[in-house]
């Protein structure tokens, strides 16, 4: 069977690699001049099952309302004349209950885990590398209140078999020597030891480049113009460089498969929300992080890759604008350098903005559509890095009529 991948993030070629591993055809259309050139690009790095929370929770709606006044909140709303944002505004506020966001939080747990798990597998066969750790994140809180929610809520997680550690501060600088400064800012924090970091941008070249020496296909600089349909099936893509055709398709355009959907009929609960990342070079490899961080009282968080770190933060309800400019940046600029002070070239600081498809629950739209011969794979939101590996092995499995494993059985498949 032919496989037409729409997309070349991590979660298209993800889903190539499977499919080709289970004997199709595979021909990726992505409209960059590489893959993993958008949102998989400038993302936190981090594997991060320990970090599954969802956003649509109890404090969510406040946290919002104050961003209408109050600068550097972690989630921010934009006053916007896009009907579409008001509509998924309700969904997302709809999810936001106890009740609702402890389940939710639940299966994407397990959605990460199974997700981390089938990236271990491929990395041990393919020999990636792509500036992997896996020292475990710390997940620190500035003051003992804070620590003591913190592990509280963790305790969900752990109920579900994620492994955490509750450590002091001193632990803390122990692991992360170069926190020594910043110790009286820091009261404790969670280690999850099996969480881990690496390039999503570096794994997903890397892939691409496997996918293509066993014969799939990859076109860059191929941008999707529309899709034709002709009943319950998809018939055609038409884009920059002529028209497709293949026995199945695979909707897997981050933030823009709504756009898409929409013309073919189908209504995606996905919405940008845009993320800020700075990529900044180290130069002193002996004063620079080692270990993965997440200051959870700014939710800024700091990742070693290779010979840069990752500083990311925010979530921002601004619709389709990509646009940034340096103040955007200063809050989590101020975060880094009160907590890692040297060995960093600030003033060298690649800023970057991206776009995370996110649902109203959290969890992707992962599936065959209603149309026949369409599948879902799409809205993995702000951990699309740790859940694509797994989504793609569901695509994979779902067409070959296997059973996913039985910890998946109460993730949500989306058929729109």
């Amino acid at each position: 069977m032919h496989a037409l991948i729409l997309g070349g993030g991590v979660v298209g070629i993800t889903t190539a690699y499977q499919l080709l591993q289970d004997g199709h055809d595979v021909t990726v259309l992505e409209q960059e001049s590489q893959v993993a050139e958008s949102a998989s690009w400038g993302n936190a790095g981090m594997i991060a099952p320990g970090h599954s929370f969802v956003w649509s929770s109890p404090a969510a709606p406040k946290i919002l309302l104050k961003s209408l006044f109050l600068k550097n909140q972690s989630l921010r709303f934009r006053l916007s004349a896009d009907p579409h944002l008001y509509s998924w505004s309700l969904r997302f506020l709809r999810e936001c209950t106890a009740q609702k966001a402890r389940l939710n939080t639940l299966r994407k747990h397990r959605l990460a885990t199974h997700s981390q798990s089938v990236l271990q597998e491929v990395v041990s066969r393919e020999k990636i590398d792509y500036d992997r750790t896996t020292s475990g994140i710390i997940y620190f809180h500035r003051n003992k209140a804070a620590l003591d929610t913190g592990v509280r809520n963790m305790k969900l997680l752990e109920s579900d078999g994620q492994q955490i550690r509750v450590i002091d501060a001193d632990e803390i600088v122990r692991r992360e020597p170069t926190l020594l400064a910043s110790r009286n800012l820091i009261a404790g924090g969670i280690l999850c030891p099996t969480d881990e970091t690496g390039s999503s941008s570096k794994f997903t070249k890397a892939l691409a480049d496997i996918v293509r020496s066993r014969g799939g296909r990859i076109l860059t600089d191929t941008r999707i113009l529309k899709l034709e349909r002709s009943g319950d099936r998809i018939t055609r893509v038409v884009t920059s460089r002529g028209d497709f055709s293949a026995d199945c398709y695979v909707l897997s355009l981050g933030s823009e498969s709504p756009l898409f959907a929409r013309k073919i009929g189908l209504s995606l609960p996905i919405y940008p929300i845009k993320g800020y990342s700075l990529t900044i070079p180290i130069t002193d490899p002996d004063l620079a992080p080692k270990v993965p961080v997440l200051d959870e009282h700014n939710l800024v968080a700091i990742t070693p890759m290779g010979e840069a770190i990752r500083v990311t933060a925010t979530a921002e309800f601004a619709g389709y604008d990509r646009s940034h400019k340096p103040s955007d940046f200063a809050f989590m600029m101020d975060v880094a350098r009160s907590l890692f002070p040297k060995g960093i070239a600030y003033d060298r600081a690649h800023m970057w903005a991206g776009l995370r498809p996110m649902t109203p629950d959290n969890l992707p739209v992962l599936g065959r559509s209603k149309i026949d011969n369409l599948w879902l794979n799409t809205g993995h939101g702000h951990i699309g890095w740790t859940m694509s590996h797994g989504s793609a092995r569901i695509i994979a499995d779902l067409m070959a009529g296997r059973d996913s494993p039985a910890d998946l059985d109460t993730v949500p498949l989306v058929a729109a």
